[in-house]
């Protein structure tokens, strides 16, 4: 008689923790930025993991401003299916390197990062470091490191 309570107790609690447990997907309004006039940035200053890949990162410095207000967004390639990324402030010339390559992203995935000029939101949609584990993932960009801010995991791989 006493087991039927105790029963339904714990099976509501597993339902309440994994529901708390579950994130929910970020987006881009979530990380607001106000988009400043694009200009050749100063001379550009690469981190360790940019600075084997000044010509890609040089050539997209002198564009126009793509992410979190006054950076750009530089992509490269890696290998087959594989990109890297780094970010640049168009005011220091600081550069700010994607602390990961993503790769194995969806078939239905033409871009694996999006983001946009007036957000400091990355979506980030693949494998990081080509682990097994395939997601989404939301970084916010703080003009200093790349944090993680939420992800959905990919199932039936």
């Amino acid at each position: 008689m006493c087991k039927l309570p105790l029963l339904v107790v714990l099976t509501a609690l597993a339902t309440v923790s994994g529901v708390a447990h579950a994130q929910q997907p970020a987006s881009f309004e979530d990380c607001p930025a106000t988009v400043q006039a694009g200009r050749v940035p100063p001379r550009l200053v690469f981190d360790a993991g940019s600075r084997a890949f000044r010509s890609a990162v040089a050539d997209v410095s002198r564009g126009p401003v793509n992410f979190a207000g006054h950076y750009r967004l530089a992509q490269w390639g890696c290998g087959a299916g594989c990109v890297m990324a780094a970010a640049i402030d168009v005011k220091t010339g600081r550069v700010t390197s994607l602390p990961f390559t993503v790769s194995d992203w969806p078939l239905d995935v033409t871009e694996p990062l999006a983001y946009r000029a007036n957000s400091c939101m990355l979506t980030v949609q693949g494998s990081r470091n080509e682990s097994k584990e395939h997601g989404t993932y939301w970084y916010v960009f703080n003009g200093k490191a790349f944090h993680l801010r939420s992800a959905v995991p990919e199932s039936g791989r």
